[in-house]
């Protein structure tokens, strides 16, 4: 029996709020760990490279730092972790900018807490390749 990938999350939001609830919508699943938080660009290109997540959730729009020069940071430095962008806003230029940067995919924050996990699921499954093996999956 194969055991599911345990994957390690880091939450980035400039509002407190919102990432309670992203850690609230994650809790509840055994494979997944959020191992920190960070409130802006600033502190999550820090925190990334301390913590080194699986998956980042990375606000677009935060003080000191966007989530878009994050990103780049971050994907520059880590190429391994997966970045989901989460937007208030409905600007395409913003979502295009935010995954030219190097998110995976980005998820508008009204849907955020209902999709998170298969999002934080099928961006894993970007950067992490499976191998099949017969009936088994198992992670490269």
């Amino acid at each position: 029996m194969v055991q599911a990938v345990h994957i390690r999350v880091l939450l980035a939001d400039d509002q407190a709020m919102v990432r309670q609830a992203l850690r609230r919508a994650l809790q509840d699943y055994p494979n997944i760990e959020v191992v920190g938080e960070a409130s802006n660009g600033e502190e999550a290109v820090a925190a990334a490279s301390k913590l080194l997540p699986s998956v980042i959730v990375m606000d677009i729009s935060m003080s000191k730092m966007d989530g878009i020069t994050a990103t780049r940071l971050i994907k520059a430095q880590h190429p391994q972790i997966a970045v989901i962008g989460l937007s208030v806003h409905r600007e395409t230029h913003q979502i295009d900018a935010m995954q030219r940067a190097g998110a995976f995919e980005v998820l508008a924050k009204d849907n955020a807490v209902t999709e998170l996990y298969s999002a934080v699921q099928r961006s894993l499954a970007s950067i992490q390749p499976i191998l099949i093996l017969g009936d088994t999956a198992l992670a490269a």
